[in-house]
């Protein structure tokens, strides 16, 4: 049995969800956690199907998938926060976590994209959409999937399954 501790600065970096509700990751300390920036209008918009198969299969296991959508990149995600969720709903019935629209890098970053791109092991700039990083049930960053690694694929879901 893991130790599991939620003492890591990520569960009190505020945040908004999709709502507008002012909140916090602590409400999934314990959790393993999937924190991928978003976009609906990106070639790899399609990976949301993908990340909520995932959300399905492990959320009954302490598996969470949190969603923050980004305009970072070629303004690829224009819409408000409202147009944002009902998107991700009715189009792919997402379930997932999702939070209010963010800055991913540069001058305007927000905390949490701060706090995971400065990590040595996994650090470095978010360079596009659909970014995942993984977070264990202590709230370390444990790992990092770049864009082209799909949601599905064996990579992700061995290093999910590591963790749980």
């Amino acid at each position: 049995m893991r130790t599991v501790t939620n003492e890591s600065p990520i569960y009190s970096i505020p945040l908004v969800d999709i709502e507008g509700n002012d909140t916090t990751l602590e409400k999934y300390a314990g959790n393993v956690l999937l924190i991928v920036n978003l976009a609906s209008r990106c070639g790899f918009t399609p990976q949301y199907a993908g990340l909520e198969k995932l959300q399905k299969k492990y959320g009954p296991k302490g598996f969470t998938v949190c969603g923050f959508p980004s305009n970072d990149f070629l303004f690829q995600e224009p819409g408000c926060d409202r147009e944002i969720h009902d998107f991700a709903t009715t189009r792919f019935n997402v379930s997932f976590p999702m939070f209010s629209r963010i800055s991913v890098w540069g001058s305007n970053i927000h905390p949490l994209y701060h706090w995971l791109s400065t990590h040595p092991e996994h650090g470095g700039s978010v360079k596009w959409n659909f970014s995942k990083f993984l977070i264990d049930r202590n709230g370390e960053l444990v790992d990092r999937f770049h864009t082209f690694t799909d949601p599905e694929s064996s990579k992700i879901k061995n290093a999910i399954q590591t963790y749980l």
